[in-house]
């Protein structure tokens, strides 16, 4: 009898059989093992880290806890609830008058300060190398000064031998001197003006370095893509490539424009006429330093934290449309 061919037919695995399946790993055991490469980083950063822990992390979280807490320095801790934030808001009026003058300080000082720390650094960079060290001394040289409010002082001096008063005498324009810094109508527009001179400070600085640091190889690619001026230069390569010094600029500026107390305060006094040029820093001065309040104090304090982040938030919204 002739052979017969018979077919056999061999199970092959289904196609999801074939692939293995991966081994999930928890994000704990994912962290674990990214610290274990990069712990020589870790161990770089740990001295910094402990610090910054101890002094800036821990401090805060008390204090916002604190400021659930009634508290004098002399009595243990009693806990009021939101008593602190009600009477904050509702029944102090100068705190509302120190909030609006602190918004009108972050809103004219803030802004004004990082356009011209940038624009000046803009132009200072342009300049050689040895004329640009002696300009950037110049204009950083008023943030370092520690004598800057004493000159402010005799320029805005209520007397004859004031400098202002002096040249406004002198050419006509007033009969008798102005006490520029006891008159509630002036305070608040002078501490601007000294806050503005003082803030080409790190800001300034980091701009320097970061037009530094731009790599002039993305301004020949730019000129063959189309850009034919220097504003396009600034607002597609400039500006996009520093992005990291342009956000720690408006970090710094946002801080010390909400945190304005020591010009006000070697200007006109602790506290101003008629709580003229008070602000959020110096209220919580006086609650925290001179009353012990400072369950109270910690209530403002936690309000100014939450505001500079609010601040903070809002700039890098904005900072990352920047050559869009």
């Amino acid at each position: 009898m002739p052979e017969t061919s018979q077919t056999v037919s061999v199970p092959v695995p289904a196609p999801d059989l074939i692939r293995q399946q991966p081994v999930k790993v928890s994000r704990l055991a994912q962290t674990f093992k990214e610290i274990k490469r990069n712990k020589h980083y870790y161990i770089l950063m740990s001295p910094y880290m402990i610090i910054f822990t101890l002094f800036t992390i821990i401090p805060v979280v008390f204090s916002i806890c604190l400021s659930f807490f009634y508290f004098n320095m002399l009595e243990f801790p009693r806990f009021v609830g939101w008593d602190n934030y009600s009477r904050l808001f509702l029944n102090d009026d100068v705190f509302m008058v120190a909030l609006r003058n602190t918004f009108m300080f972050a809103v004219i000082t803030g802004p004004i300060s990082y356009l011209a720390c940038f624009l000046f650094a803009w132009i200072i960079n342009e300049l050689s190398p040895k004329i640009r060290a002696i300009m950037t001394l110049i204009f950083y040289a008023p943030s370092i000064s520690g004598n800057v409010y004493f000159i402010w002082l005799i320029v805005f001096s209520g007397d004859r031998y004031g400098y202002l008063n002096g040249f406004l005498i002198k050419f006509g324009f007033i009969l008798e001197p102005i006490q520029w810094l006891t008159n509630e109508q002036y305070i608040l527009t002078i501490v601007i003006i000294v806050q503005l001179w003082l803030s080409l400070g790190t800001s300034f600085l980091a701009f320097i370095a970061g037009l530094q640091t731009i790599d002039r190889s993305l301004v020949e690619a730019g000129t063959v893509d189309g850009i034919r001026n220097r504003w396009q230069e600034l607002w597609f390569i400039t500006l996009p490539s520093m992005r990291p010094q342009l956000l720690f600029g408006a970090v710094l500026q946002i801080t010390a424009s909400f945190a304005v107390a020591d010009v006000s305060i070697a200007l006109a006094g602790f506290p101003s006429v008629n709580y003229a040029a008070h602000t959020i820093v110096t209220h919580l001065m006086d609650y925290g330093t001179i009353r012990f309040e400072m369950g109270y104090a910690s209530a403002i304090a936690t309000v100014l934290f939450l505001i500079m982040v609010g601040a903070n938030k809002l700039t890098q919204k904005l900072l990352r449309k920047v050559g869009e």
